[in-house]
């Protein structure tokens, strides 16, 4: 048991335990079971955190196109009595509530953690950017020379009462954001706090969800270290405790708390971490937060620190996402009258069943079984995996054929279907290798930083079959490493058409 990985429960802002958490989880992660029975009850759907700055965006510019049809509309009645020549002005409120609203992006108006977050005034803020927009549509009118068109007692109108309405809105806005976040109607990025028990004591749900949109699903507490260049045992093991927390909880991030001065913590942990895909941010400690409050004391943005991002953006991961999906439907259609006979022929060659499965590692670690069409006589899946030689034995004679013509991969299309593979990345390796060329290569674990393909760059390059020395697995994963930090959808598709190409060469296959 591991005394020192010490999970702490949830608190709420008054620092009270929640009722039905218990009060610390100790030993390793082993105990799954318990950790999965403790997944956050999340009732009704929440605001992300995220969203709040966009919303109170939408409120604004909603607020000036009122304004540009009440102040248009409010002058033509008093000096026309009439309400005429109303469209041009119509056009102005559209084009000023773009500009406030991107003016207000760039200074960080609309900053939750900056501004909506706390109690300052923005009266200010907001007159001087609402002037920078008169200046800027005045500007805009003269170079298209379209002046004339507009009634100069209209837009007066328009430019007084906008300025007005949106300091009070912005009140208004600031109570609702607090009052929802107090209601715990918003939930922020979803992280796993690692740190000292000190810091993660002085931490409380409240401002990690106001000052850094965190929304804790579980925090575990750092041994004390006796000082030294490398990490103890009691250290490693709650670093993957805290890995495999993230991983079963669907964590979305790593937070780190420790003091700033212990660079030798923060140093072996970022290094520790980096066996997981998801990002890593470092939190301010006690005493910088307490500079951030002082008044003097000008927070723009956020105080933490990414010290280790993603590999893929949410973008770009439904992009590779909706790539493999049409893909393996695709490949499924074409191939299945091949996977039919395929699978007939694997039975009548010799006794066993038709698909040989194996638990692989995939994206953050995550044990899955991969499908292959069965080309051996043996099923090894275990401790000791013996990788395929050249003329191996073992090989069926149907299955020689196969394994030559990777036709026993196409059943990894089911796998790309069920999210556990996609169609190009690295190639997942048998567990007990993944042990072994773990402890030889200290990059091996970045592999695991995206989904394993079934087909990958390092295959395209040479790098496929036995990996008999070292050295050969080396030059696997650097082509597996280059192409995480190099990705893009061309890039896929090329492996695509390559691996096409390098099928009829059928080099180190067998």
């Amino acid at each position: 048991m591991v005394k020192e990985a010490i999970l702490f429960p949830q608190t709420s802002a008054d620092g009270h335990r929640a009722p039905d958490e218990p009060a610390s989880l100790e030993g390793p992660i082993d105990n799954a079971p318990l950790i999965e029975d403790r997944q956050d009850r999340r009732v009704g759907v929440k605001i992300p955190y995220s969203a709040l700055a966009h919303l109170v965006a939408s409120f604004d510019a909603a607020v000036i196109l009122f304004a540009s049809v009440v102040g248009t509309e409010l002058y033509q009645i008093l000096a026309n009595s009439g309400l005429d020549h109303l469209e041009p002005m119509f056009g102005i409120g559209p084009v000023a509530a773009l500009l406030y609203v991107l003016i207000g992006y760039s200074t960080g108006l609309y900053d939750v953690r900056a501004a909506l977050a706390k109690k300052q005034r923005d009266a200010g803020r907001i007159f001087a950017q609402w002037t920078l927009v008169i200046l800027l549509l005045t500007s805009l009118a003269f170079l298209m020379k379209s002046g004339a068109v507009y009634s100069r007692g209209s837009v007066i109108c328009f430019s007084l009462l906008a300025p007005l309405l949106l300091v009070g809105c912005r009140r208004f806005a600031k109570r609702i954001v607090a009052g929802v976040v107090a209601d715990g109607q918003v939930e922020g990025q979803r992280a796993v706090l690692l740190g000292t028990s000190e810091e993660l004591a002085a931490l409380g749900l409240a401002e990690l969800l106001e000052k850094f949109g965190l929304t804790e699903v579980e925090r575990v507490a750092f041994p004390a270290g006796r000082g030294g260049f490398a990490m103890s045992a009691g250290e490693a093991a709650t670093l993957e405790h805290a890995i495999a927390v993230a991983r079963i909880r669907g964590a979305e991030a790593i937070v780190l708390a420790f003091p700033w001065s212990d660079t030798r913590k923060v140093e072996l942990v970022r290094d520790g971490l980096r066996i997981s895909p998801l990002p890593v941010r470092l939190l301010p400690d006690r005493r910088i937060r307490s500079l951030a409050g002082n008044p003097s004391f000008r927070l723009q943005n956020s105080l933490s620190v990414e010290i280790q991002r993603g590999p893929l953006s949410r973008a770009e991961q439904a992009s590779k996402r909706l790539l493999d999906v049409v893909g393996a439907l695709v490949g499924l259609v074409v191939f299945a009258p091949l996977m039919i006979l395929s699978a007939i022929v694997v039975k009548l060659d010799s006794p066993g069943p038709v698909f040989f499965r194996q638990k692989r590692n995939g994206f953050n670690a995550k044990e899955f079984s991969i499908f292959k069409f069965r080309t051996m006589t043996v099923m090894e899946d275990g401790a000791t995996v013996v990788q395929a030689k050249r003329f191996d034995p073992r090989c069926t004679r149907f299955g020689r054929l196969l394994r030559r013509s990777s036709i026993d991969e196409v059943p990894q299309l089911i796998n790309v279907l069920m999210g556990d593979m996609s169609l190009v990345g690295p190639r997942p390796h048998a567990l007990a290798h993944d042990s072994h060329y773990g402890r030889l290569l200290s990059e091996y674990a970045f592999r695991h930083h995206v989904k394993p393909g079934i087909t990958g760059w390092a295959q395209v390059k040479g790098y496929r079959g036995e990996t008999a020395l070292v050295e050969q697995m080396k030059g696997r994963i650097d082509c597996d490493l280059w192409y995480i930090n190099n990705w893009s959808l061309a890039l896929d598709f090329k492996v695509l058409l390559l691996t096409c190409l390098e099928l009829t060469n059928r080099r180190n296959a067998y």
